[in-house]
């Protein structure tokens, strides 16, 4: 026998190897089994986190539902018009029916029932005649808007807001109303930041952006582009005349604004928010302990004829534009007890002695309307 021969007869019992084909067929298989065990195992996984998702939105939505209709912790009563003179209009922060809904209290009882309008405000201003009212839209996407109110809650006008609501201010009569929201960021002392100041009359807007005015600094005009404007405050007598806050390169100064002339000039260094008393003699404002964005923010009150300053007492750090309650008396809100949603409005006398009381509880952005 050739060595051929002999070769294909020692090989005759034994196995014929597998093609590749053979050999990669049955892990193929096998992997393709995997991966669709994988697929199904991921959709499981998928379907049941979408669903767990979808119970506890259903739930926190059912329990913000419930939250909003259960009764509050004050004495509420609804109302269809603005009271008669005097009263306080401010934003319901008691939790339960009405939170975030402006309200009224007559200014002789306080701490009495509050009529609650039915309207939702994030800040809201006004007089006997009209209320100034800055909200937040939830709808499919969130937006924001001004809306302006007669004496009955009935919406005369209103335009959308470019961002978060912060400060609304009216003059004595209505006649002008100012509006401060974030565009971007939601704190002054927040990096990057930027607002957008307003000052509108009924027909539409009279200034444009505050940031367009020339902001005046001994002289000179500051040019800088990180410019911000909030905080208006009217003069009475005077519908030329306001005070607001400005900042640049993080410093912040009380400005003079005229409307006619477009024009910011820097009265004083480290005040925030001012506030013009009825009479028009003095101007409160939060006064910041470092002089710039960041810091301790103290009530102080200047007389305007002296050039004095008196700094009250409350030591808490306020994050709110003062309201006079009188020519002696001032109003201000602060959260309560830590809360992010809830707040107290307060008094405090003008006199450095003398010490805050509680003036409003479960309250926010206080208007006096005499």
């Amino acid at each position: 026998m050739t060595s051929r021969s002999r070769k294909t007869a020692a090989t005759r019992g034994a196995a014929i190897p597998p093609t590749t084909h053979e050999r990669t067929g049955g892990s193929t298989g096998q992997r393709l089994m995997i991966s669709r065990q994988r697929v199904i195992t991921l959709l499981v996984i998928t379907v049941t986190a979408i669903a767990a998702a979808g119970i506890y939105a259903a739930l926190e939505f059912q329990g913000a539902k419930d939250s909003l209709a259960a009764p509050p912790p004050v004495e509420v009563t609804t109302s269809e018009a603005l009271p008669v003179a005097p009263f306080v209009l401010f934003r319901n922060t008691a939790p339960g029916q009405g939170f975030g809904e402006a309200a009224t209290v007559p200014l002789t009882d306080p701490g009495g029932p509050r009529a609650l309008s039915g309207i939702a405000c994030d800040r809201v201003y006004g007089t006997a005649e009209m209320a100034f009212c800055l909200q937040t839209k939830h709808e499919l996407a969130t937006n924001f808007q001004a809306t302006v109110y007669d004496s009955r809650w009935k919406q005369t006008s209103s335009w959308p807001l470019p961002g978060i609501p912060s400060r609304a201010r009216t003059n004595a009569d209505g006649s002008l109303m100012a509006s401060t929201v974030f565009v971007s960021g939601h704190s002054y002392s927040a990096a990057g930041f930027s607002t957008e100041t307003v000052i509108r009359d009924q027909a539409g807007p009279v200034s444009g952006n505050l940031e367009g005015f020339a902001l005046i600094l001994d002289g000179n005009r500051i040019k800088a582009t990180d410019r911000n404007i909030w905080g208006v405050t009217f003069v009475p007598g005077q519908p030329d005349v306001f005070y607001a806050t400005a900042s640049s390169q993080g410093k912040i100064w009380l400005v003079k604004g005229s409307i006619a002339g477009r024009t910011l000039t820097v009265v004083r260094a480290g005040i925030e928010c001012p506030s013009v008393s009825p009479d028009g003699t003095r101007i409160a404002y939060k006064k910041s302990d470092t002089g710039s964005l960041t810091g301790h923010r103290r009530i102080a009150v200047l007389d305007l004829a002296s050039g004095k300053e008196t700094v009250l007492s409350e030591q808490q750090s306020i994050d709110d534009q003062i309201e006079w309650l009188d020519n002696s008396t001032l109003l201000y809100g602060l959260p309560r007890n830590g809360s992010e949603a809830d707040s107290d409005i307060w008094s405090i006398r003008t006199d450095a002695s003398a010490p805050p009381a509680l003036f409003i509880e479960h309250a926010w952005s206080p208007s006096v309307v005499r």
